[in-house]
């Protein structure tokens, strides 16, 4: 096949595998029919695209993805975004870079299929923080975990959660010198500097977001919702911007995960535990919120949707209702979204 397009070859659908050096590109015209294959490098794509009609460019939704996209859409293309879990089933034969183009450019026409919304350089850079703090979460967990598994190995339990690990560490360094070599006492120590260290860089980042979320109308909207602070919210205007990609909240719902596995056949219909399909970092912090809430009874009546709650709480397990609470919130969070209207407690009261 050529690398140059026939003069009366309309290309329709570009397909376009991206690579960290070189992408590899797939056009068709109207009829499905391949009229360009070619491979470019990463400095040629916006002048090999630029001399070309605008037409639907389909890619994958991958890292770099809506940095392209941005640029591509600057140049009057339609630019959709395709989870790579819904491109494989198009593809066909063996596996290289051109048929993966392929694949995308097929997948990128049919009717059915649901882009991902391009992100704008906002929203990628408070999604960078997002990342970031979650990774340092989670280092700070694995530090407090190996301290109390070092006072444990020495025959000291400390009593569950940061906190208190936190208020028990120095009278138990300066102190428990019976069990405690010298040696453990210092890495211990180190340990406790590296805690302190994380910390300073957890509360750094989580300013930075809550300025951030102060500046974004989004933000403030959603964060009158109850179990809303200010990480879920900034949370979900990062990932999915308006809300626009769901027709309803109960696809946003459904896109978290928050729904029970459908397994059914023949009619018949079964349901499962929850999908966990979808943003797993959003789901955690809805059901974060939700268990939060649980917690404190006596502000549901305050809440609009505490009725539900109430009659809720007496059929189902604690784990369920706190899932169930947090596809409420993750419905009531897009309506905020997407509607662009504060959190209305009468409102809920009467749609729960």
């Amino acid at each position: 096949m050529s690398n140059q397009t026939a003069p009366e070859c309309i290309i329709t659908t570009i397909g376009i595998d991206l690579g960290k050096n070189t992408f590899h590109l797939i056009g068709m015209d109207a009829r499905g029919k391949i009229v360009l294959r070619r491979k470019v490098s990463r400095g040629q794509l916006l002048p090999c695209l630029a001399n070309v009609p605008a037409c639907l460019i389909g890619m994958e939704a991958c890292a770099g993805a809506h940095h392209v996209g941005r640029q591509l859409a600057a140049l009057g293309h339609d630019v959709r975004l395709l989870p790579a879990q819904y491109v494989k089933p198009f593809l066909e034969g063996h596996k290289n870079d051109y048929r993966d183009a392929e694949a995308i450019a097929e997948a990128a026409q049919r009717p059915t299929m649901r882009p991902v919304p391009l992100k704008s350089a906002e929203q990628l850079d408070l999604q960078a923080l997002h990342r970031v703090r979650s990774r340092l979460v989670g280092q700070r967990t694995a530090v407090v975990n190996q301290i109390r598994g070092f006072l444990l190995e020495c025959g000291i339990p400390v009593r569950k959660g940061p906190a208190g690990l936190r208020e028990a560490l120095p009278s138990l360094l300066a102190q428990r010198t019976d069990v405690l070599s010298p040696r453990m006492i210092h890495l211990i120590e180190d340990l406790a500097g590296d805690w302190r260290g994380l910390d300073e860089r957890i509360d750094a980042i989580t300013r930075d977001i809550t300025a951030l979320a102060r500046q974004d109308v989004g933000c403030q909207r959603l964060m009158g919702i109850p179990g809303v602070g200010v990480i879920t919210a900034s949370a979900m205007v990062a990932a999915v911007g308006t809300g626009a990609a769901f027709a309803k909240g109960r696809d946003f719902a459904a896109w978290l995960g928050l729904v029970p596995k459908q397994i059914s056949t023949g009619g018949r219909t079964i349901l499962g535990g929850l999908s966990k399909r979808g943003n797993r970092y959003l789901r955690i912090l809805f059901v974060g919120g939700a268990q939060v809430l649980l917690q404190r009874q006596r502000h549901w009546d305050g809440h609009g949707f505490g009725r539900w709650l109430q009659a809720a709480g007496t059929r189902l397990h604690r784990n369920v209702l706190a899932a169930a609470l947090a596809n409420k919130l993750a419905r009531i969070a897009w309506g905020v979204l997407s509607h662009e209207n504060g959190y209305d407690p009468e409102f809920a009261a009467r749609t729960a």
